[in-house]
């Protein structure tokens, strides 16, 4: 599976942007995706993840409520909808596909998209 995020860019505090991320490859409705991120000086951390059936998982605490995941099986494509953004929100943003939802790493990784909030 291949991947390509984008829709990144600069925002001020309290905007939105709305990332997407299109697959390649083999059956994109196989796959459970998801959305990473990673901060200057920390670790990647998960963001959302959703199954092929519209399951959503919101792993990190400060985005709920703020941000949505979502997904387009015809399209192969997965969303993410980032509102009320905040500057702790800025990040290198990553989309990953996995086969088993079980599973604790992603098989496949996208480029990454930048996410710059101002203050």
């Amino acid at each position: 599976v291949q991947l390509q995020a984008s829709g990144g860019g600069l925002v001020q505090a309290g905007g939105s942007l709305r990332l997407s991320c299109a697959a390649s490859g083999r059956p994109f409705s196989r796959y459970v995706m998801g959305w990473l991120r990673q901060a200057p000086g920390k670790e990647r951390e998960f963001v959302a993840t959703i199954t092929w059936s519209g399951v959503r998982t919101y792993d990190t605490d400060s985005v709920k409520g703020r941000f949505t995941i979502s997904r387009d099986n015809a399209k192969n494509t997965v969303y993410l909808q980032m509102n009320m953004l905040k500057p702790e929100d800025t990040a290198v943003y990553y989309c990953a596909a996995k086969s088993d939802l079980a599973k604790s790493e992603y098989d496949y990784w996208g480029q990454g998209t930048q996410v710059t909030v101002s203050s």
